[in-house]
């Protein structure tokens, strides 16, 4: 084609940060200068006009109000793209937001491309037979890692692996001669994220080494919940910092020593690539895609998911004082081979699959790459 496609970028706003905003903020930003691609972006949280923005901070309330106009949005930014590029998360979030960008995109004749990220997904596809046949609908299916290309194999959907990309530059890695017990932990307060069972696993390392501190970054709907686990399990040292912005993470890192995850269901948190860059050893549970990008004994310590007891030993493993010998070489071992682990997931090979990706489905006798 002669003029620059024009790829619609539809996904979750930087209003609410987590993993797929981050990542639709970071594909859009990196390609806004291409030659080849004109780039827009449509919020599937729109921000209302300021006498209603109250309501979007009551929960079911902002669902009926936002989504309307999400629709309204969507139809009029669809006739002005060639591809979209939607990020598609699971369960009602599917429905709401992923189903119409598909319809309206075939509707008019466009390329459409699912960029499914959920760790859930095996429980949504089983249970929602309708999501299966609505994303047979895209032109491509693609997926930040391996796990999710194996699990939407499983209903016979075929899915390209486009991993998460960090911007390396960000953050600052510092190998440590000699890991503190200095703990972070920061996923959504969500149930499949398991917080709670990283403040019972601090718990037992807390018993181990009193001088251990956790630091605990993020919020959601199992704040309360969490506190009062904190007050039960009369932890010391544990500090709740809410959410912090993606500018103030890499700072986050710098001051911790060990990453602390004990997650039910995962699929390829951008946190683990971020610890990785800063030097912070990774100590985690291992569902769904976590195996993919850490490696036991290599580039992280794993435990099997709700295995508190074990998570705390993996985690007090790196803590041995440096006479009983191993720690040092472990650790130092771990933080090295995570870092470049971390490479494989930069801007410059991310940028490439998605070019050609979307020069594919345009022309399809463009070269892959």
């Amino acid at each position: 084609m002669n003029r620059r496609q024009r790829v619609l970028i539809v996904g979750p706003s930087m209003r609410l940060v987590g993993g797929q905003s981050i990542q639709a903020d970071y594909i859009f930003r990196g390609l806004q200068h291409e030659t080849a691609v004109a780039m827009s972006f449509q919020a599937i949280d729109p921000a209302l006009p300021r006498v209603l923005s109250s309501l979007q901070r009551i929960r079911y309330v902002r669902t009926g109000v936002t989504f309307p106009l999400y629709c309204v949005q969507l139809f009029f930014s669809v006739l002005r793209c060639d591809v979209l590029h939607i990020f598609s998360a699971s369960y009602c979030s599917f429905v709401l937001a992923t189903t119409p960008a598909v319809f309206l995109g075939r509707l008019f004749g466009k390329k459409v491309v699912v960029n499914y990220h959920s760790g859930e997904a095996e429980d949504h596809l089983r249970r929602w037979p309708s999501a299966v046949r609505m994303l047979r609908r895209a032109h491509s299916l693609v997926v930040p890692s391996p796990y999710l290309v194996r699990v939407l194999a499983q209903f016979g959907l075929r899915a390209t692996a486009i991993g998460n990309a960090i911007n390396l530059q960000s953050f600052q890695f510092r190998q440590r001669r000699e890991l503190r017990p200095a703990f972070l932990a920061n996923r959504n307060f969500e149930a499949l994220y398991n917080v709670a069972g990283v403040l019972r696993a601090f718990a037992m390392i807390q018993r181990e080494r009193p001088d251990a501190i956790l630091t605990v970054a993020g919020d959601g709907a199992q704040r309360d919940a969490l506190h009062d686990l904190a007050r039960q399990l009369q932890l010391r040292n544990v500090q709740f910092v809410g959410r912090v912005a993606p500018e103030d993470m890499p700072a986050l890192y710098d001051r911790h020593d060990l990453w602390l995850n004990a997650s039910d269901v995962d699929n390829m948190p951008l946190s683990i690539l971020e610890a990785f860059a800063s030097g912070v050893a990774v100590v985690s549970t291992n569902p769904g895609g976590i195996p993919d990008i850490v490696e036991h004994g290599r580039t992280g310590m794993l435990s099997a998911c709700g295995d508190e007891r074990a998570l705390a030993q993996n985690a007090l493993a790196l803590l041995q004082p440096p006479a009983l010998a191993q720690q040092p070489a472990l650790a130092q071992q771990l933080t090295t081979n995570g870092k470049a682990e971390s490479e494989k997931y930069t801007w410059a090979p991310i940028r490439r699959q998605w070019l050609a990706l979307y020069a594919q489905l345009l022309d399809p006798v463009a070269p892959e790459s």
